[in-house]
């Protein structure tokens, strides 16, 4: 049995550490972003968009530099794309809906009666 084809597309993909620790301090930056945006109110609905905003690009780092899907096949960056941008829209509109009862909701806490 020969195996003259090459394995190239299976070696795994190595990434300078200093690379790796630069990602590493842009998420940390995004963190403390993330905890200083707190501190603003821009409204219910902006602050749910900043938000989302931040932790999608927080998950796209990781996805495509930790797991290392940057060097891996195009559709599979596609894939954790497309599936972050729908998760992200998808929370974001749950919580909107959410917002949207609040007020009536804790009116009624208040009053004691449920709405």
């Amino acid at each position: 049995m020969s195996h003259d084809h090459a394995h190239d597309e299976h070696a795994p993909h190595a990434v300078p550490l200093g690379f790796l620790a630069l990602i590493f301090g842009v998420l940390m930056v995004l963190t403390f972003v993330t905890v200083g945006v707190t501190k603003f109110d821009f409204g219910y609905s902006m602050n749910l968009v900043v938000a989302m905003a931040i932790a999608l690009v927080k998950a796209l780092l990781v996805g495509l530099y930790f797991m290392h899907l940057r060097w891996d096949a195009p559709i599979n960056g596609f894939i954790l794309v497309a599936s972050l941008l729908f998760v992200t829209l998808f929370i974001s509109f749950a919580l909107l809906d959410t917002g949207a009862y609040a007020p009536t909701q804790a009116a009624a806490a208040l009053r004691g009666s449920t709405p």
